[in-house]
């Protein structure tokens, strides 16, 4: 990121990770979390033609799958999986992206492009690329 950028310039794109981790609906839990563990990360962007549609995170496992004692290789991923998603697009500033994430109270966010996924943006990389805390406007 260039130096002295004000947020209201940064562009999601710019910052977005690439390469995002993804199952398909009718994954099952199993292979869900054999893939978090893997790359070891903490959520997987469901997808159906390369258009998100859900998103699992680690709490949705542990509230979905394990309070209820589900078989997480019978389990699917469709069942547990956060939907309607919320989405952003490439050409979103960060600081929309910052404001979207307060208010829905939400750590990562798929990035679309024409409604394919293209990226995901966290709450991290918003931190690690910002020259400076910046205030989220309510």
């Amino acid at each position: 990121m260039a130096e002295g950028r004000l947020w209201g310039l940064v562009f999601v794109k710019e910052i977005m990770r690439p390469d995002v981790k993804t199952a398909r609906p009718d994954s099952a839990v199993s292979e869900v979390v054999e893939k978090m563990n893997r790359f070891d990360i903490g959520s997987i962007v469901i997808v159906q033609e390369k258009r998100p549609i859900g998103i699992i995170t680690e709490r949705d496992i542990l509230r979905r799958v394990v309070e209820h004692c589900l078989d997480p290789r019978i389990c699917k991923a469709k069942e547990i999986m956060t939907s309607p998603i919320v989405t952003l697009e490439e050409d979103s500033s960060a600081s929309d992206a910052m404001k979207l994430m307060a208010d829905r109270q939400i750590k990562r966010l798929p990035v679309v492009r024409n409604q394919e996924l293209v990226g995901i943006i966290t709450a991290t990389d918003l931190i690690r690329n910002s020259p400076m805390l910046a205030k989220v406007p309510k």
